[in-house]
């Protein structure tokens, strides 16, 4: 009937940079687990999950008919969230025990990740903003995961698979740094934190992997690894953390208060370098960082109910009438 409302009218412009919001979540989950606060984490994880399910259907129905849009869409930096939330949402499935849902979310980014990198590299450009980082995050998102299971299982290949991705992640994240347009950090919506985010996820696979190797876990390349990682790991973090602070004093300098999607990638940065330094206090044996720690992680869980909102009013007014 004419002027009558598709279904899915209102779900259709749902961008990929929508899976941002799954990884921003399932992070502020891991960095309440961490603290002890379970029920809010249990919450938050629901939420995630629910949401990653809602864009893993969307994402099937585009590619069963919506093929050209499937197309367009695989190429762009956004579409490696998939990826990334994939892992992140693994990540803290594992630490309530559930192995088997975890390995089969790991199993699923890994298929995902060298075709969408494959699509978004090829098309990378200069003068690009944040959401070029993704391949980065994409990739350690791939070796925390695994470094968590190798944690749990003991599979050593594991470890050394996730130490590939680990170092792999580090080239791609200079790569990319390259070609990131660094006046977004003063004009960016929101995924310019990804500068940051990737450091910081970096900084937290590494600490993985030197949880890993120090349980009893496999040695990765040599009798010295565990100490290169901890000097690497602890650098990523020094960085990362760098960056934190630019990233926020550029938006108190350049204030952008209007929702855009990309705000869900400010919320992952602030919360992965919380869950990075918590982690770091934790496996390298800095007590003194859990407080700081705790303090960044209660600053993304403010952020996260303010953008969900915003969220929520922004989906309300493009729903048909």
């Amino acid at each position: 009937m004419p002027g009558t409302p598709q279904p899915r009218t209102w779900w259709a412009p749902l961008p990929p940079a929508d899976g941002a919001a799954v990884m921003a979540t399932g992070v502020v989950s891991v960095g309440l687990h961490l603290t002890g606060h379970e029920v809010l984490s249990r919450i938050a994880l629901v939420t995630a999950g629910v949401a990653w399910l809602a864009l893993a259907a969307d994402f099937a129905l585009r590619l069963l008919r919506e093929r050209e849009r499937w197309a367009a869409e695989a190429g762009t930096p956004a579409a490696l969230t998939a990826v990334a939330a994939t892992a992140v949402l693994g990540t803290r499935v594992s630490a309530l025990g559930w192995q088997g849902l975890a390995e089969a979310l790991l199993a699923l980014a890994a298929a995902l990740w060298p075709g969408l990198l494959f699509l978004v590299v090829r098309r990378w450009e200069r003068h690009m903003p944040g959401v070029v980082l993704l391949a980065c995050v994409a990739t350690q998102g791939l070796a925390m995961l695994g470094a968590t299971l190798e944690a749990d299982l003991g599979v050593a290949w594991l470890a050394h698979t996730a130490l590939v991705f680990f170092w792999l992640g580090l080239v791609l994240y200079t790569v990319a740094l390259w070609r990131f347009d660094l006046r977004q950090v003063a004009e960016g919506a929101g995924d310019h934190w990804i500068a940051g985010g990737a450091l910081a996820l970096s900084a937290l696979a590494g600490a993985q992997l030197v949880a890993a190797r120090r349980s009893g876990g496999p040695y990765l390349w040599n009798d010295d690894d565990n100490g290169v990682l901890r000097t690497v790991t602890a650098t990523l973090l020094v960085l990362a953390l760098g960056w934190y602070c630019v990233l926020w004093a550029a938006e108190l300098r350049w204030p952008r208060p209007a929702y855009d999607v990309r705000r869900w990638a400010t919320v992952f940065p602030m919360a992965m370098t919380a869950v990075a330094v918590l982690s770091v206090a934790i496996v390298l044996g800095v007590p003194w960082l859990w407080g700081p720690g705790q303090v960044l992680l209660w600053i993304a869980v403010a952020v996260w109910p303010a953008v969900c909102v915003a969220a929520v009013v922004d989906i309300r007014s493009r729903a048909p009438r």
